[in-house]
């Protein structure tokens, strides 16, 4: 008994996972998943506490895939860099989740928020390592590159403007030289970004 339970739940997460990469978060109702997986609202309410519950527990689903999966394509070799280039090819390719990921110009769950700037932090300690940068002053260059890589993978895909991997690659590179030479980046820290709608 369960062993069917589990499965249930499983199969429950894997359609309204593969909803959300296709529709966004925003689509995770009972009714949409429940036709998605052909098969009623019921065992949804009875596997999960609430929608809010099967929500979180989707953005897991999707917070370990990006840092798994999603996230560690190679590019160019350089750490930093390929995880931007990924990030905005991942907007690219799921426009519709890569938009319900912000609310209100900041990202929307603090599990992405969280998952995003541990791994930029990772990723520039592999490749920037040299300039032995504090603590702080790694996660003030982490942020300005995420709201860079942001800003081009939201002009890509709203059709603003169009940018070679080569003219990519160029402006993120400068900017993160910038930023690690910039004495001035603590406000960096105030952008609304990274102040997540969950977080108090």
């Amino acid at each position: 008994m369960a062993r069917k339970k589990e499965i249930r739940r499983q199969q429950i997460l894997d359609v309204a996972y593969n909803l959300a990469l296709s529709e966004g978060i925003e689509s995770l109702t009972a009714r949409n998943i429940a036709q998605a997986g052909d098969f009623s609202t019921q065992p949804i309410y009875l596997e999960f506490k609430n929608m809010e519950d099967l929500r979180t527990q989707v953005l897991e689903i999707i917070s370990v895939n990006l840092k798994t999966k999603i996230l560690q394509k190679s590019y160019t070799g350089g750490a930093l860099i390929d995880l931007d280039l990924s990030y905005i090819n991942f907007a690219k390719e799921h426009v519709d989740l890569f938009r319900a990921m912000f609310v209100d110009g900041k990202l929307g769950s603090a599990i992405i928020a969280d998952t995003l700037l541990n791994l930029g932090i990772e990723k520039f300690n592999e490749e920037y390592s040299k300039y032995n940068l504090s603590e702080k002053k790694t996660k003030q260059v982490v942020m300005a590159n995420w709201i860079s890589a942001t800003g081009i993978a939201a002009l890509i895909i709203n059709q603003v403007a169009t940018f070679s991997e080569e003219q990519i690659v160029n402006v993120l590179k400068a900017q993160i030289l910038d930023a690690i030479d910039n004495e001035n980046l603590s406000q960096v820290e105030n952008n609304p970004m990274f102040s997540t709608s969950d977080k108090e």
